[in-house]
Protein backbone atom coordinates (compact mmCIF):
# COMPACT_ATOMS: atom_id res chain seq x y z
CA UNK A 1 0.00 0.00 0.00
CA UNK A 2 1.29 3.48 -0.94
CA UNK A 3 4.30 2.25 -2.86
CA UNK A 4 7.30 4.55 -2.65
CA UNK A 5 5.75 6.53 0.23
CA UNK A 6 7.13 4.56 3.21
CA UNK A 7 10.41 5.26 5.05
CA UNK A 8 11.84 3.96 8.24
CA UNK A 9 10.22 0.56 7.85
CA UNK A 10 6.45 0.57 7.46
CA UNK A 11 5.65 4.01 9.01
CA UNK A 12 3.85 6.34 6.62
CA UNK A 13 5.38 9.81 5.99
CA UNK A 14 2.37 11.81 7.27
CA UNK A 15 2.39 9.91 10.51
CA UNK A 16 6.14 10.52 10.94
CA UNK A 17 5.69 14.27 10.42
CA UNK A 18 3.03 14.44 13.12
CA UNK A 19 5.29 12.65 15.56
CA UNK A 20 8.17 15.10 14.88
CA UNK A 21 5.91 18.11 15.45
CA UNK A 22 4.82 16.73 18.79
CA UNK A 23 8.44 16.13 19.75
CA UNK A 24 9.45 19.68 18.84
CA UNK A 25 6.57 21.10 20.82
CA UNK A 26 7.72 19.16 23.81
CA UNK A 27 11.25 20.59 23.48
CA UNK A 28 10.18 24.25 23.82
CA UNK A 29 11.61 25.95 26.97
CA UNK A 30 9.18 26.70 29.71
CA UNK A 31 9.25 30.25 31.21
CA UNK A 32 11.33 30.44 34.42
CA UNK A 33 9.32 30.41 37.56
CA UNK A 34 8.82 33.86 39.11
CA UNK A 35 10.63 34.58 42.35
CA UNK A 36 8.27 34.40 45.23
CA UNK A 37 10.56 35.15 48.22
CA UNK A 38 11.99 38.51 49.37
CA UNK A 39 14.52 40.18 47.06
CA UNK A 40 18.14 39.81 48.32
CA UNK A 41 19.88 43.19 48.70
CA UNK A 42 23.26 44.34 49.97
CA UNK A 43 23.12 46.74 52.88
CA UNK A 44 25.58 48.82 54.88
CA UNK A 45 25.19 50.38 58.30
CA UNK A 46 25.08 54.17 58.63
CA UNK A 47 28.46 55.04 60.17
CA UNK A 48 28.89 57.82 62.70
CA UNK A 49 32.33 59.31 63.37
CA UNK A 50 34.40 62.51 63.35
CA UNK A 51 35.37 63.37 59.80
CA UNK A 52 38.01 65.91 58.70
CA UNK A 53 36.90 68.07 55.78
CA UNK A 54 39.55 69.02 53.27
CA UNK A 55 39.65 71.86 50.79
CA UNK A 56 41.12 71.36 47.34
CA UNK A 57 42.23 74.36 45.25
CA UNK A 58 44.15 75.00 42.06
CA UNK A 59 47.47 76.72 42.78
CA UNK A 60 50.07 78.57 40.71
CA UNK A 61 53.72 78.48 41.74
CA UNK A 62 55.78 81.66 41.79
CA UNK A 63 59.19 82.67 43.04
CA UNK A 64 59.44 83.75 46.65
CA UNK A 65 61.30 86.82 45.31
CA UNK A 66 61.41 87.71 41.60
CA UNK A 67 64.09 90.24 40.62
CA UNK A 68 64.23 91.98 37.23
CA UNK A 69 67.92 92.49 36.42
CA UNK A 70 68.42 95.89 34.80
CA UNK A 71 71.61 97.92 34.33
CA UNK A 72 72.07 101.20 36.17
CA UNK A 73 74.21 102.78 33.45
CA UNK A 74 74.07 102.93 29.67
CA UNK A 75 76.58 101.31 27.40
CA UNK A 76 77.33 98.42 25.08
CA UNK A 77 76.98 94.91 26.52
CA UNK A 78 80.30 93.14 26.09
CA UNK A 79 79.96 89.95 28.15
CA UNK A 80 77.48 87.49 29.66
CA UNK A 81 78.99 85.59 32.57
CA UNK A 82 76.21 83.21 33.71
CA UNK A 83 74.58 80.11 32.25
CA UNK A 84 70.91 80.58 31.56
CA UNK A 85 68.74 78.52 33.91
CA UNK A 86 71.51 78.01 36.45
CA UNK A 87 71.68 78.96 40.11
CA UNK A 88 73.32 82.34 40.74
CA UNK A 89 74.28 83.85 44.08
CA UNK A 90 74.14 87.27 45.64
CA UNK A 91 76.85 89.54 44.17
CA UNK A 92 77.64 87.24 41.25
CA UNK A 93 78.44 89.14 38.03
CA UNK A 94 75.88 88.30 35.36
CA UNK A 95 76.74 90.83 32.62
CA UNK A 96 79.48 93.33 31.84
CA UNK A 97 79.09 96.69 30.07
CA UNK A 98 81.93 98.45 28.26
CA UNK A 99 83.69 100.35 31.11
CA UNK A 100 85.91 102.66 29.05
CA UNK A 101 83.59 105.70 28.82
CA UNK A 102 82.88 105.54 32.53
CA UNK A 103 86.53 105.03 33.34
CA UNK A 104 87.27 108.25 31.45
CA UNK A 105 84.54 110.02 33.42
CA UNK A 106 86.13 108.80 36.65
CA UNK A 107 89.55 110.04 35.57
CA UNK A 108 88.08 113.44 34.80
CA UNK A 109 86.34 113.60 38.18
CA UNK A 110 89.55 112.69 39.96
CA UNK A 111 91.36 115.49 38.10
CA UNK A 112 88.71 118.00 39.17
CA UNK A 113 89.09 116.83 42.74
CA UNK A 114 92.84 117.30 42.64
CA UNK A 115 92.41 120.80 41.26
CA UNK A 116 89.91 121.70 43.96
CA UNK A 117 92.22 120.41 46.66
CA UNK A 118 95.06 122.58 45.25
CA UNK A 119 92.84 125.66 45.35
CA UNK A 120 91.87 124.82 48.91
CA UNK A 121 95.50 124.49 49.91
CA UNK A 122 96.24 127.97 48.45
CA UNK A 123 93.27 129.44 50.34
CA UNK A 124 94.57 127.97 53.60
CA UNK A 125 98.00 129.49 52.96
CA UNK A 126 96.48 132.94 52.38
CA UNK A 127 94.48 132.74 55.59
CA UNK A 128 97.50 131.59 57.57
CA UNK A 129 99.68 134.42 56.16
CA UNK A 130 97.17 137.25 56.51
CA UNK A 131 95.91 136.42 59.99
CA UNK A 132 98.91 137.89 61.95
CA UNK A 133 99.16 140.81 59.54
CA UNK A 134 95.56 141.73 60.16
CA UNK A 135 96.13 141.51 63.92
CA UNK A 136 99.05 143.99 63.55
CA UNK A 137 96.85 146.12 61.33
CA UNK A 138 99.39 145.78 58.58
CA UNK A 139 96.59 144.90 56.18
CA UNK A 140 92.92 145.68 56.19
CA UNK A 141 90.75 143.24 58.12
CA UNK A 142 88.47 142.95 55.10
CA UNK A 143 91.28 141.25 53.17
CA UNK A 144 91.49 138.53 55.87
CA UNK A 145 87.74 138.15 55.67
CA UNK A 146 88.01 137.55 51.93
CA UNK A 147 90.71 134.93 52.50
CA UNK A 148 88.51 133.08 55.00
CA UNK A 149 85.55 133.18 52.63
CA UNK A 150 87.66 131.81 49.78
CA UNK A 151 88.87 128.97 52.00
CA UNK A 152 85.30 128.00 52.90
CA UNK A 153 84.32 128.12 49.24
CA UNK A 154 87.23 125.89 48.25
CA UNK A 155 86.32 123.39 50.98
CA UNK A 156 82.81 123.14 49.47
CA UNK A 157 84.31 122.71 46.02
CA UNK A 158 86.47 119.86 47.29
CA UNK A 159 83.44 118.14 48.81
CA UNK A 160 81.52 118.48 45.53
CA UNK A 161 84.47 117.14 43.56
CA UNK A 162 84.78 114.26 46.03
CA UNK A 163 81.11 113.40 45.48
CA UNK A 164 81.69 113.47 41.73
CA UNK A 165 84.52 110.99 42.10
CA UNK A 166 82.39 108.69 44.22
CA UNK A 167 79.53 108.83 41.69
CA UNK A 168 81.93 108.08 38.86
CA UNK A 169 83.34 105.13 40.81
CA UNK A 170 79.81 103.81 41.39
CA UNK A 171 78.95 104.13 37.70
CA UNK A 172 82.13 102.32 36.77
CA UNK A 173 81.22 99.55 39.20
CA UNK A 174 77.73 99.37 37.70
CA UNK A 175 79.28 98.21 34.43
CA UNK A 176 79.43 94.82 36.15
CA UNK A 177 75.76 93.88 36.53
CA UNK A 178 75.37 91.66 39.61
CA UNK A 179 72.58 89.55 41.03
CA UNK A 180 71.02 90.97 44.17
CA UNK A 181 69.46 87.64 45.27
CA UNK A 182 70.31 83.96 45.17
CA UNK A 183 68.07 82.05 42.81
CA UNK A 184 67.51 80.66 39.34
CA UNK A 185 68.57 82.99 36.53
CA UNK A 186 66.34 83.02 33.48
CA UNK A 187 67.00 83.44 29.81
CA UNK A 188 68.89 86.57 28.73
CA UNK A 189 66.57 89.16 27.21
CA UNK A 190 69.31 90.93 25.26
CA UNK A 191 72.48 89.81 23.53
CA UNK A 192 76.13 90.79 23.73
CA UNK A 193 76.82 93.81 21.50
CA UNK A 194 73.50 95.55 22.15
CA UNK A 195 73.30 99.06 23.54
CA UNK A 196 71.55 98.87 26.93
CA UNK A 197 70.18 101.50 29.30
CA UNK A 198 68.61 101.54 32.77
CA UNK A 199 65.23 100.77 31.17
CA UNK A 200 66.53 97.55 29.57
CA UNK A 201 65.68 94.23 31.22
CA UNK A 202 68.63 91.89 30.92
CA UNK A 203 67.18 88.82 32.67
CA UNK A 204 65.19 87.73 35.72
CA UNK A 205 66.29 85.88 38.85
CA UNK A 206 63.77 84.05 41.04
CA UNK A 207 64.36 82.82 44.56
CA UNK A 208 62.80 79.34 44.52
CA UNK A 209 63.84 77.97 47.92
CA UNK A 210 61.38 78.42 49.49
CA UNK A 211 58.81 78.89 46.75
CA UNK A 212 55.33 80.39 46.88
CA UNK A 213 52.06 78.87 45.70
CA UNK A 214 49.12 81.22 45.17
CA UNK A 215 45.56 79.90 45.33
CA UNK A 216 42.07 81.28 45.95
CA UNK A 217 39.61 79.95 48.53
CA UNK A 218 35.95 80.76 49.02
CA UNK A 219 34.74 83.11 51.70
CA UNK A 220 33.14 80.19 53.58
CA UNK A 221 36.41 78.22 53.53
CA UNK A 222 38.30 81.28 54.72
CA UNK A 223 35.94 81.68 57.68
CA UNK A 224 36.22 77.96 58.51
CA UNK A 225 40.02 78.14 58.47
CA UNK A 226 40.05 81.32 60.55
CA UNK A 227 37.75 79.81 63.16
CA UNK A 228 39.94 76.75 63.32
CA UNK A 229 43.19 78.64 63.96
CA UNK A 230 41.48 80.90 66.51
CA UNK A 231 40.23 77.82 68.34
CA UNK A 232 43.86 76.72 68.49
CA UNK A 233 44.95 79.95 70.19
CA UNK A 234 46.22 81.85 67.12
CA UNK A 235 45.12 85.40 66.39
CA UNK A 236 44.51 85.05 62.66
CA UNK A 237 45.18 82.88 59.64
CA UNK A 238 48.40 84.67 58.66
CA UNK A 239 50.02 84.03 62.04
CA UNK A 240 48.86 80.41 62.13
CA UNK A 241 52.30 79.11 61.15
CA UNK A 242 52.19 75.34 60.76
CA UNK A 243 48.73 75.06 62.36
CA UNK A 244 47.24 74.61 58.88
CA UNK A 245 49.68 72.37 56.96
CA UNK A 246 49.35 72.54 53.19
CA UNK A 247 49.76 69.60 50.84
CA UNK A 248 50.82 70.09 47.23
CA UNK A 249 49.90 67.67 44.44
CA UNK A 250 51.96 68.17 41.29
CA UNK A 251 50.89 67.95 37.66
CA UNK A 252 51.84 64.27 37.42
CA UNK A 253 49.48 63.49 40.35
CA UNK A 254 52.39 62.86 42.71
CA UNK A 255 52.24 64.40 46.19
CA UNK A 256 55.09 66.75 47.06
CA UNK A 257 56.86 65.24 50.08
CA UNK A 258 57.29 68.46 52.08
CA UNK A 259 54.35 70.28 53.71
CA UNK A 260 53.83 74.00 53.30
CA UNK A 261 52.44 76.83 55.42
CA UNK A 262 50.40 79.98 54.84
CA UNK A 263 52.54 83.12 54.41
CA UNK A 264 50.13 85.57 52.76
CA UNK A 265 46.44 86.41 53.05
CA UNK A 266 45.04 89.09 50.76
CA UNK A 267 43.52 92.20 52.31
CA UNK A 268 40.10 91.76 50.70
CA UNK A 269 37.68 89.29 49.13
CA UNK A 270 37.28 89.47 45.37
CA UNK A 271 33.74 90.79 44.89
CA UNK A 272 33.42 89.16 41.45
CA UNK A 273 34.43 85.62 42.43
CA UNK A 274 33.73 85.63 46.19
CA UNK A 275 37.22 84.28 46.88
CA UNK A 276 40.25 85.51 48.77
CA UNK A 277 43.82 85.01 47.61
CA UNK A 278 46.17 82.97 49.78
CA UNK A 279 49.88 82.17 49.36
CA UNK A 280 51.61 79.14 50.78
CA UNK A 281 55.33 78.59 51.17
CA UNK A 282 57.00 75.24 50.42
CA UNK A 283 60.65 74.23 50.88
CA UNK A 284 62.35 73.53 47.56
CA UNK A 285 65.83 72.27 48.38
CA UNK A 286 66.20 70.29 45.14
CA UNK A 287 64.86 73.12 42.94
CA UNK A 288 62.19 70.73 41.64
CA UNK A 289 59.47 73.36 41.82
CA UNK A 290 59.65 76.26 39.37
CA UNK A 291 57.62 79.44 38.88
CA UNK A 292 54.72 78.97 36.50
CA UNK A 293 53.95 75.38 37.47
CA UNK A 294 50.42 74.38 38.42
CA UNK A 295 49.43 72.14 41.29
CA UNK A 296 46.57 71.37 43.65
CA UNK A 297 46.64 72.57 47.24
CA UNK A 298 44.91 70.49 49.89
CA UNK A 299 44.32 71.52 53.50
CA UNK A 300 42.04 70.53 56.33
CA UNK A 301 39.40 73.22 56.72
CA UNK A 302 37.28 71.76 59.53
CA UNK A 303 36.26 68.61 61.41
CA UNK A 304 32.65 67.41 61.28
CA UNK A 305 31.94 65.81 64.64
CA UNK A 306 29.59 62.80 64.79
CA UNK A 307 29.03 62.93 61.04
CA UNK A 308 26.80 60.28 59.43
CA UNK A 309 28.31 58.52 56.42
CA UNK A 310 26.84 56.15 53.85
CA UNK A 311 28.36 54.70 50.63
CA UNK A 312 28.07 56.97 47.61
CA UNK A 313 26.45 54.20 45.54
CA UNK A 314 23.58 54.08 48.03
CA UNK A 315 22.45 57.57 46.99
CA UNK A 316 20.12 57.99 44.03
CA UNK A 317 19.42 61.37 42.41
CA UNK A 318 16.03 62.09 40.86
CA UNK A 319 15.11 65.52 39.53
CA UNK A 320 17.55 67.34 41.80
CA UNK A 321 16.61 65.47 44.99
CA UNK A 322 18.54 62.67 46.66
CA UNK A 323 17.08 59.61 48.30
CA UNK A 324 18.18 56.29 49.77
CA UNK A 325 16.50 52.98 50.56
CA UNK A 326 16.52 52.24 54.30
CA UNK A 327 15.80 48.69 55.48
CA UNK A 328 13.84 48.62 58.73
CA UNK A 329 14.05 46.05 61.53
CA UNK A 330 11.25 44.03 59.84
CA UNK A 331 13.23 44.00 56.54
CA UNK A 332 10.79 46.45 54.97
CA UNK A 333 12.16 49.06 52.55
CA UNK A 334 11.53 52.76 53.22
CA UNK A 335 12.52 55.29 50.54
CA UNK A 336 13.71 58.51 52.20
CA UNK A 337 14.83 61.89 50.97
CA UNK A 338 18.25 62.88 52.32
CA UNK A 339 20.39 66.01 52.40
CA UNK A 340 23.98 65.53 51.33
CA UNK A 341 27.06 67.11 52.83
CA UNK A 342 30.64 66.84 51.49
CA UNK A 343 31.83 63.67 49.79
CA UNK A 344 34.59 61.89 51.71
CA UNK A 345 36.39 59.34 49.57
CA UNK A 346 33.74 56.80 48.51
CA UNK A 347 31.19 57.97 51.12
CA UNK A 348 28.77 60.86 51.48
CA UNK A 349 28.15 62.78 54.66
CA UNK A 350 24.39 62.85 55.27
CA UNK A 351 23.13 65.87 57.17
CA UNK A 352 19.47 64.76 57.40
CA UNK A 353 17.31 61.79 56.44
CA UNK A 354 18.99 58.86 58.20
CA UNK A 355 19.94 57.91 61.75
CA UNK A 356 23.03 56.18 63.14
CA UNK A 357 23.24 52.37 62.72
CA UNK A 358 20.38 52.20 60.23
CA UNK A 359 20.79 49.94 57.21
CA UNK A 360 20.87 51.41 53.71
CA UNK A 361 20.77 49.49 50.43
CA UNK A 362 24.03 49.93 48.56
CA UNK A 363 22.90 48.92 45.03
CA UNK A 364 19.80 48.19 42.99
CA UNK A 365 17.75 50.93 44.62
CA UNK A 366 15.81 51.52 41.39
CA UNK A 367 14.28 48.05 41.70
CA UNK A 368 12.86 48.76 45.14
CA UNK A 369 9.52 50.22 46.19
CA UNK A 370 8.46 51.68 49.47
CA UNK A 371 7.07 48.94 51.75
CA UNK A 372 8.71 46.11 49.82
CA UNK A 373 10.06 43.10 51.74
CA UNK A 374 13.74 42.31 51.14
CA UNK A 375 16.35 39.87 52.32
CA UNK A 376 19.25 42.06 53.56
CA UNK A 377 22.80 40.83 53.52
CA UNK A 378 25.97 42.62 54.51
CA UNK A 379 27.65 44.31 51.55
CA UNK A 380 31.23 43.21 50.84
CA UNK A 381 33.90 45.57 52.17
CA UNK A 382 35.40 48.24 49.98
CA UNK A 383 38.46 47.20 48.03
CA UNK A 384 40.15 50.45 49.04
CA UNK A 385 39.55 52.34 52.23
CA UNK A 386 38.08 55.83 51.83
CA UNK A 387 40.87 58.37 51.75
CA UNK A 388 40.71 61.71 53.43
CA UNK A 389 39.61 63.27 50.20
CA UNK A 390 38.70 66.91 49.75
CA UNK A 391 35.12 67.70 50.75
CA UNK A 392 33.05 67.97 47.56
CA UNK A 393 29.51 69.24 47.71
CA UNK A 394 26.72 67.69 45.56
CA UNK A 395 25.38 69.50 42.52
CA UNK A 396 23.20 72.44 43.30
CA UNK A 397 24.62 72.92 46.82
Amino acid sequence: MFPGKRIFGHVPVPLLSAVCLLALAGCEKKPPPQQTGPLPVNVRMVEQRDVPIYGDWLGTLDGYVNAQIQPQVSGYLIKQNYTEGSVVHVGEILFEIDPRPLQATLDQAQGQLAQARAQLQLAKINVKRDTPLAELRAIAKSQLDNDVQQQAGQEATVQSAQAGVEQAQLNLGFTKVRSLITGIAGQAQTQVGNLVSPSTTLTSVSQVNPIKVFFAISEQEYLALSNRVKAGGRSDLLSSGNAVPLQLKLGNESVYPYPGKIVFVDRQVNTQTGTIRIAGSFPNRDNLLRPGQFGRIKAETEVRHNALLIPAQAVNELQGSYHVAVVGPDNTVHIRNVTLGPEIGSDWIITSGVDPNERVVTEGILKLRDGMQVLPQQAPPETTSPSQAPGRMPKGK
